[in-house]
């Protein structure tokens, strides 16, 4: 395992130089604990089902789609979801401005009753994320397959970056870079992978004042010709009611 500013240099000089590898790192720089919390708990349930939408689906049809999202589930208004009557189901599975998959629309009740129950415990669902040390992130990844719904895996990591949290992608340039460091031998496949993978995070976060989404985009870039081996998250429209 390298010293992180031996993978920096790498990186750096497969995108042509230290400034231009900061540029790109700037074009997804993780929110603060207090932003993240002012964040209303309706973009929070929007960006979870950006991401839930989004996965096993072509991304470009869920973003064309994205203004009738917001119209159909009334800009994601958190109580109306979580208490979507039947009748309301039904009619969605009929509504053309929306991808219509009965679990996924499911699954905005569910995680909007998630949320709901997660802003009684602590003020708001946003304060909860903003809260949940960078430390702990695969605690956080746990918790979310636990009790929201379907938010495992890579659509539980692509959600919390949309939202600003830092958060570490397992894609497969991460991966290479991770087996080439010695970290993992092969592709993670549990809890214990992943919590292998954040110790080797906070002790390269200790070493360069970098957060795991900054980690994790240099890692990734470290290995890929081209450096797009994140390129595809977006965060600022899934924040905003616009499309």
């Amino acid at each position: 395992m390298r010293h992180f500013n031996e993978i920096v240099a790498m990186a750096a000089s497969r995108q042509g130089g230290i400034s231009t590898l900061e540029d790109v790192l700037a074009t997804s720089r993780s929110r603060t604990p207090e932003d993240i919390a002012a964040t209303p708990d309706d973009r929070i349930l929007a960006a979870m089902t950006r991401r839930i939408f989004q996965a096993g689906f072509a991304w470009k049809v869920i973003d064309a789609k994205w203004g009738g999202f917001e119209e159909a589930f009334d800009c994601f208004h958190v109580g109306r979801c979580a208490s979507m009557s039947e009748e309301r189901f039904d009619a969605l599975l009929k509504d053309s401005r929306i991808v219509r998959n009965a679990a996924k629309i499911r699954s905005i009740s569910l995680n909007g009753q998630f949320l709901l129950d997660l802003a009684t415990a602590n003020g708001s669902a946003a304060r909860f994320f903003a809260d949940w040390p960078d430390t702990d992130y695969v605690g956080l990844l746990d918790f979310l397959k636990r009790r929201a719904n379907r938010l495992g895996g890579e659509t539980a990591m692509r959600f919390l970056r949309l939202i600003g949290k830092p958060a570490f992608i397992t894609t497969p340039d991460v991966v290479a870079a991770l087996i080439r460091e010695q970290i993992l031998t092969e592709k993670p496949s549990g809890k214990r992978d992943l919590r292998i993978i954040q110790n080797a995070f906070n002790e390269w976060s200790a070493q360069s004042g970098r957060d795991l989404t900054a980690i994790s985009r240099i890692l990734a870039m470290s290995v890929a010709s081209l450096g797009v081996g994140e390129a595809r998250p977006r965060r600022v429209s899934s924040l905003s009611n616009s499309t």
